[in-house]
């Protein structure tokens, strides 16, 4: 039974870090209905900016964690003015192939860098020591990764609950039309969306690069494992996002631990999401709790 309450502890630790990856995409998708394909570079971004800020410029920890997040958020800005703006009122597949694009091109830069290949790590800030409680052990890293998620779904609850900026963006999600029409600036939604899209990518890279490491190709690699997440939680839903975010996450752990072992090669891990994904848009394609439109003809 300890093993069982070790996988299920490992496992929300992991689907927090694709919770906190799935806000980013639920994010941009509520208010634009548009999936972004560069969401794994943006978080690969973030967290290599923390590391280069630390590595090279020797900042405190804290300091730089916080600048590449803001950095990130900023990119994410300037992304959607210099590329997006114009596609406003635009096919929604155009918006898409400029996203795939964008993350082609991204991709290629981070190449250029010293971060394109190898392996780096930030400094130990955490104690290495693990949590010991009943049998079952906790990293001070998963510890952060279940912290930051709930740190940032509290503050989207206040801002989408209490802000005139998050009411806005729950009007332009409803109805962008009719939110114009009552003075609610499309544009200006569109451009907070992806920067706090950024902010959120730039959170999982750091949580994900103090985990396990930093390597462009694994963190790219989070923007598509997150993708099951997102459609079981539902793409337009905030709290969705995090329950699909663990639930993946679990689901991943318990058959890391309890199939692995009969299947040759193992790997069931890897699958286990993709099976989910297919379930889910068989019987529920709106996700647990995405909203199921309706249109009457």
């Amino acid at each position: 039974m300890s093993d069982f309450f070790q996988f299920l502890i490992s496992g929300i630790a992991v689907g927090s870090i694709y919770a906190l990856a799935a806000l980013g995409f639920v994010l941009i998708y509520k208010s634009s209905r548009v999936i972004n394909f560069a969401h794994g570079q943006l978080i690969a971004i973030g967290a290599f900016v923390a590391y280069a800020l630390v590595a090279w410029l020797k900042l405190p920890i804290a300091l730089a964690l916080l600048t590449a997040v803001l950095a990130t958020g900023l990119l994410g800005f300037v992304v959607e003015r210099v590329f997006l703006k114009r596609l406003v009122g635009q096919p929604i597949i155009s918006v898409i192939m400029v996203t795939i694009g964008l993350a082609s091109v991204l991709d290629g830069l981070m190449y250029l860098t010293p971060f394109g290949s190898g392996n780096f790590s930030y400094p130990a800030f955490l104690p290495q020591e693990p949590l010991r409680l009943a049998g079952i052990t906790v990293s001070y890293p998963q510890l952060l990764a279940v912290g930051f998620t709930a740190l940032f779904l509290l503050l989207f609850g206040w801002f989408f609950q209490r802000s005139t900026l998050g009411i806005s963006m729950r009007a332009v999600a409803d109805d962008q039309m009719a939110a114009m029409s009552v003075g609610v600036s499309v544009e200006k939604v569109f451009a907070l969306a992806w920067a706090v899209a950024g902010v959120t990518a730039a959170s999982a890279g750091m949580v994900v690069g103090t985990v396990s490491g930093l390597n462009q190709d694994s963190l790219i690699a989070i923007g598509l494992a997150v993708f099951p997440a997102v459609i079981l939680g539902g793409l337009d839903s905030i709290p969705g996002a995090v329950v699909g975010g663990i639930t993946i996450g679990v689901l991943q752990n318990l058959a890391a631990g309890y199939l692995n072992r009969f299947v040759p090669g193992g790997g069931t891990e890897l699958v286990i999401p993709f099976v989910v994904l297919l379930v889910v848009l068989w019987f529920k394609p709106h996700g647990l709790f995405g909203t199921e439109e309706i249109e009457r003809v």
